[in-house]
C-alpha cells in the first residue's frame, strides 16, 4: 500500500501530547480549557480590543463573564485605558510566560514530575490526575529517549 501524497507529515510531531500539556498547564495555572483556547487565539495579537475578544469569544461556551474574570485573574491587562479611541489590551506577563511554557512542552521540554512544581503529582490526587501522571512518565521518558537517540 503506498502513501497518499495529499497527506501532510510534519517533521516534528508538536501535538503528540497536546491533550496531556493541556491538562498539566490547565491543572497547574487554575485555568479552563475555553479561557485557555481563548489566550491562545490572542497570543499572537500585541494588542487587542474588547471586539477582537468578542470575535473568537463567540464560538466558545457562553461565559458572560470570562473577558472580566481573564482582566481580574490578570491574564490580560489594559494596554490603553479608554479615551477618544477605545481601550486596548494585551496579554499580560503572566498569560505569556504560562503560554511559553506550554510551546516549550509542545516542542519536547519534559514536565517536572515533582512534587513541589507539578500538582498532579500530590498525595491525594483525583483518578483522573493519576492517569495524566502517568502518561506524563511515559511522555517524559518518550522524549528523554530521543533525546538520547539524536545525540549518537
Amino acid at each position: 500500500m503506498t502513501k497518499s501524497k495529499y497527506i501532510f507529515k510534519p517533521s516534528t510531531d508538536y501535538l503528540k501530547y497536546w491533550r496531556v500539556i493541556r491538562y498539566y498547564i490547565r491543572a497547574k495555572h487554575n485555568i479552563s480549557t475555553a479561557d485557555l483556547d481563548i489566550l491562545l487565539f490572542l497570543y499572537s495579537e500585541e494588542y487587542f480590543s474588547k471586539d477582537k475578544f468578542n470575535e473568537f469569544d463567540e464560538i466558545m461556551s457562553w461565559d458572560v463573564n470570562r473577558f472580566d474574570r481573564l482582566l481580574r485573574d490578570n491574564w490580560i491587562v489594559v494596554f490603553r485605558k479608554r479615551g477618544k479611541e477605545k481601550a486596548m489590551y494585551e496579554i499580560s506577563y503572566k498569560g505569556r510566560r504560562v503560554l511559553g511554557e506550554m510551546y516549550k512542552k509542545l516542542g519536547g521540554e519534559v514536565i517536572s514530575e515533582n512534587r513541589s512544581v507539578n500538582p498532579l503529582f500530590l498525595k491525594g490526587a483525583s483518578y483522573q490526575d493519576k492517569v495524566y501522571k502517568n502518561m506524563i512518565i511515559q511522555m517524559n521518558a518518550f522524549i528523554r529517549q530521543q533525546r538520547h537517540l539524536s545525540r549518537q
